[in-house]
């Protein structure tokens, strides 16, 4: 049951339009087996009758684009941004003698809530008692937002990167599956967001994790989305991307740093502009000696 070129273009016009990721030739196999469940649940007899029937039915065009979605993740991916986080920013944002005692991060492209929670741990174990903190947790994916919403993992997820006593303090059992605790799910919004989109009203962010979202994306999209990160973020706020990934050739707004191992990458400060004062820019040396100048 495969998919005839037209067909897969079809697709990846579909996804891209959709949510900006690129399906390039050469990830047929994926596409195919991520669409063979959505025919078989839709009664159609192969992929090609599936996607004839896809394109008239704006229902199940939701759907394959949400089957598309790369949703790969686990506890403390990686787990140096984390320490960063820990051992880094938070001790630097704490010290701040100035400003609210509030917190807010930003877990972008968060699949199905390992990320955001795994934050939220760090947040909970390391926030002084007179400051509160959120987590923002988006996906384009309405699936993993519900997942987020729901906090409950398999032993399978929770067996991947969870350290044990993470999972003895911040889960409980609930059936064949663990959900995580209240106090976590209080800290963390989950909500849908297309990165590549317009961004909708948010905070002003301390910490910005989107990480192995930009290699999915065109260099135009990942311009456009960075630009959407910076004009979110705080001033003085860290932006986390994925170890793969760097803002290095799209533009300057960025300034790159490390914390241990990790590079971080914060607001770089605007350029002056210099605006035009009638009269005055036309001035000479003589006569702004005149004035006093």
């Amino acid at each position: 049951m495969s998919l005839s070129q037209q067909s897969f273009a079809y697709v990846g016009e579909l996804v891209h339009r959709e949510t900006a990721m690129v399906y390039a030739l050469g990830k047929e196999y994926l596409v195919e087996a991520r669409l063979l469940p959505l025919a078989v649940a839709a009664g159609q007899p192969d992929l090609e009758s599936y996607v004839s029937a896809v394109r008239e039915d704006v229902t199940e065009q939701g759907k394959v684009v949400d089957a598309l979605m790369i949703n790969e993740t686990s506890w403390f991916r990686d787990n140096k941004p984390f320490r960063a986080l820990a051992t880094g920013i938070l001790p630097e944002i704490f010290a701040r003698p100035e400003g609210p005692r509030r917190l807010s991060v930003w877990s972008a492209a968060c699949s199905s809530g390992q990320e955001p929670y795994s934050i939220a741990m760090v947040l909970d174990q390391h926030l002084p008692r007179d400051w509160r903190a959120e987590v923002w947790a988006t996906d384009v994916s309405p699936t993993m937002v519900k997942r987020v919403q729901a906090g409950l993992y398999s032993q399978v997820e929770v067996n991947r990167g969870l350290p044990a006593t993470s999972l003895v303090d911040y889960f409980t059992r609930e059936g064949s599956e663990w959900a995580v605790a209240q106090r976590l799910k209080e800290m963390v919004r989950p909500s849908r967001l297309n990165l590549a989109g317009q961004l909708p009203a948010m905070p002003r962010f301390d910490v910005v994790f989107l990480r192995n979202v930009l290699i999915y994306f065109d260099d135009e999209t990942k311009q456009r989305v960075l630009d959407g990160v910076r004009d979110v973020i705080s001033p003085n706020g860290y932006l986390v991307l994925g170890s793969a990934e760097t803002s290095l050739d799209l533009g300057e707004r960025w300034a790159r740093e490390t914390c241990g191992r990790v590079m971080l990458h914060r607001p770089a400060p605007r350029p002056r502009v210099h605006v035009p004062r009638p009269g005055l820019d036309r001035l000479t040396d003589h006569d702004l000696t005149a004035m006093g100048a």
